[in-house]
């Protein structure tokens, strides 16, 4: 058990550095009194310090790896010490961890051993085992290995909840010159192949219901921020991209953190997580707010605020079009007003048919007047003014830095 337990702390440790973990999406079935369950929202998530979901067993199967990424703790020319479990091992690790209510699915990530072949079939083994001969009907994320065979990624899907192919770096350009032995073909390969497959499958089971699920929460993907000189715009294009192309549930975002033994990569004293934090706000207004990658950076603005989110930078930015009277704007319109957030510019759209909203019903409806009423109009708001030279913006701005220096991870409405 000690030789177990070792591995453990050297692979769980090796894990931490995949942030693409996220287990929304699953709707897979309990059945025949197996163990676990992944329906619906499926998963309950416990957060770290620094906001890494730790509610799945996060390891690594290996942290052997023939690859020498200059990014990477388990690059082969790092000297740190390496472990490597075998199949039953996870198996037993993932079914004794769920029966003690430790956790509630498995993540599993590896490095690259022998060949992609040899590493994504050890990786469908591990699934296929806790699928079949434990019925674990519980969430499981794997990655799917760029150069796998076919047939492999096929049988991952069919017995994972979500796959994931990192790109890691936001351009061909630096995966060249940091990650020589890689390449976007060979991303892209996968990734591809696991979304015409998803399609597949979907269309399938329109006319047969006993068709098998694949992936049914999608796949999703990592890009490491910081560690190569691409812009803002460069990632917020490229994620949109990924959303738009290859139907990503997720882009996660990494702060790249220093590796100082390799001349390739920046000499940074920490980690740039409030710039990770930043992007992720970006992208979720990507994804939920009907922004545009334009709306929120572009070549005048290359890079997001760090003083302040996106969505008031966009609206200090856009002053011409603000104030929204509320009673009359679209809903796209709406939501681009800081302090309100999706659920709550439905409400205002819903409730106006019934007569004009009123900024008292704002504060029921749960909107941060205190940000919005310098962008919108309607009865009973005071009269303020966005000039950002305003002492009241200056406050706003003020407030929104305590909030950063409070919590880094914080996202916004």
């Amino acid at each position: 058990m000690d030789r177990i337990n070792q591995k453990l702390t050297v692979l769980a440790n090796a894990a931490k550095y995949d942030v693409s973990c996220s287990s929304s999406g699953s709707k897979r079935k309990n059945q025949d009194k197996g163990l676990g369950n992944a329906e619906g929202m499926g998963i309950c998530h416990s957060y770290t310090e620094d906001g890494r979901c730790v509610s799945l067993l996060k390891i690594l199967l290996t942290n052997h790896c023939i690859f020498d990424c200059a990014y990477c703790i388990s690059r082969r020319s790092n000297d740190i010490q390496r472990a490597a479990f075998t199949v039953q091992e996870v198996v037993d690790l993932t079914i004794n961890f769920y029966r003690r209510n430790y956790i509630e699915g498995l993540f599993l990530s590896s490095g690259i051993f022998k060949n992609a072949d040899y590493t994504m079939e050890r990786l469908v083994r591990i699934a296929k085992d806790l699928r079949e001969i434990h019925h674990f009907h519980g969430y499981i994320h794997l990655k799917a290995i760029p150069g796998a065979s076919a047939e492999l990624l096929t049988e991952a899907g069919k017995y994972a909840d979500r796959l994931s192919v990192n790109i890691e770096l936001p351009s061909e350009e630096s995966l060249k010159r940091i990650a020589p032995e890689k390449n976007y073909e060979e991303i892209y390969t996968p990734m591809n192949f696991i979304r015409e497959e998803k399609q597949r499958y979907t269309d399938e089971r329109k006319s047969i219901k006993s068709a098998p699920l694949f992936v049914p929460a999608g796949q999703s993907t990592q890009l490491i921020v910081g560690a190569s000189p691409e812009n803002d715009v460069q990632i917020l294009n490229l994620a949109d991209t990924l959303y738009k192309e290859q139907q990503l549930k997720r882009v996660y975002y990494s702060g790249y953190i220093p590796i100082p033994t390799d001349s390739r990569m920046p000499n940074l004293a920490l980690p740039p997580t409030l710039r990770e934090n930043r992007i992720y706000q970006a992208d979720w207004l990507l994804r939920f707010y009907k922004f545009s990658v334009h709306d929120i950076v572009n070549d005048l603005h290359p890079n997001l605020d760090y003083d302040i989110d996106p969505k008031l930078s966009y609206a200090l930015r856009n002053r011409h079009v603000f104030p929204v009277d509320i009673n009359k704007a679209e809903y796209e319109m709406i939501l681009r007003v800081p302090g309100i957030g999706v659920k709550s510019a439905q409400m205002i759209v819903t409730s106006r048919r019934f007569g004009n909203v009123h900024f008292d019903h704002l504060k029921k409806m749960g909107i941060v007047t205190k940000r919005a009423q310098y962008f919108i109009t309607c009865p009973g708001a005071p009269v303020a003014s966005i000039d950002r030279h305003s002492s009241q913006v200056r406050q706003l701005i003020q407030s929104a830095e305590l909030r950063k220096k409070n919590s880094q991870l914080t996202l916004f409405v």
